[in-house]
């Protein structure tokens, strides 16, 4: 990979399994969104930063060098060899090759866990626009300005302490829905508890959901998205409504439970069964797979 700054922009040659599409629309993140070019613009780590693709070329624009390898080396996960996480994967079966095929050029982030904890418990029983206005609502309320791109205003994800000067009726003013409630006691929760959310990467996958579980509003398919998109826990499988279609086409019984495809999926996919799930679902939801 051959990396260099120019104008503002960092630009990546030489960059194998990244696609601005598959990776911002495969259901991990909610801050990031198409513009009129077909580039992604996004808040994260307190930044601001404008992705595209032209041929071979990653353009990260609005950043430079210094941010690019203290930040967004990392959170692009730019040191995992995704080809060979593919290749591993096709050679399970026919089903993941197609899969892998399909979002080849899927990365998961490496995001932060406290935004995660917030952003998913919003993410319960919602649809995607809803999510991504309730968190760009908390963020303009609450969270820190970060500045001005291409003449629109952005803020920073809040932290528990930012965000814990709002009552739930003010939560909820958000457009968090019923969420209001469950975001509130977990905000007061950590705070009270001096819990470092992003410390749960130091722990067994087990014990991380173990402890995400103990938060209002997080219950097993929850627990596993922040553990998969934010601690980096990639041996769990969150099941939602399209990887339970896919899995109910390609793998199980139709009236296999949730925990059970968890489980199964686990087993089958083992280490790897995060990235499986992203393939998965990213495919199962761009083709409708088992409407």
């Amino acid at each position: 990979m051959k990396v260099y700054e120019k104008n503002n922009s960092v630009i990546l040659e030489g960059v194998a399994d990244f696609d601005p599409k598959h990776i911002f629309e495969c259901g991990q993140c909610f801050r990031w969104h198409i513009q009129d070019d077909g580039s992604y613009t996004g808040v994260a780590k307190g930044k601001v930063i404008n992705v595209s693709k032209d041929n071979d070329k990653i353009y990260l624009n609005n950043t430079n060098l210094e941010e690019f390898n203290t930040i967004w080396y990392n959170y692009f996960d730019l040191g995992t060899n995704y080809t060979e996480i593919k290749n591993t994967l096709k050679n399970m079966d026919e089903y993941l090759d197609k899969a892998c095929e399909f979002g080849w050029g899927i990365r998961i982030l490496q995001q932060d866990g406290w935004e995660m904890l917030v952003s998913f418990i919003i993410s319960s029983n919602n649809r995607i626009p809803m999510i991504q206005k309730a968190i760009e609502n908390l963020s303009r309320k609450y969270g820190k300005f970060i500045g001005e791109y291409e003449g629109k205003e952005y803020y920073a994800f809040p932290t528990p302490e930012e965000l814990n000067k709002a009552s739930q009726e003010e939560i909820r003013a958000c457009q968090t829905g019923f969420r209001d409630k469950y975001i509130k006691s977990t905000t007061e929760s950590v705070i009270k508890n001096k819990e470092n959310i992003s410390a749960y990467t130091n722990l067994s996958t087990e014990e991380c959901i173990k402890e995400l579980t103990k938060f209002n509003g997080v219950g097993p398919k929850v627990g596993d998205c922040i553990a998969l998109f934010g601690m980096q826990k990639y041996d769990t499988f969150p099941v939602d409504v399209w990887v339970k279609r896919v899995m109910q086409e390609f793998y199980v019984e139709e009236d296999m439970s949730l925990p059970k495809i968890r489980k199964y999926a686990i087993d089958k996919f083992g280490d790897l069964a995060g990235f499986a799930q992203q393939y998965l679902f990213y495919y199962a939801r761009e083709l409708g797979i088992g409407r």
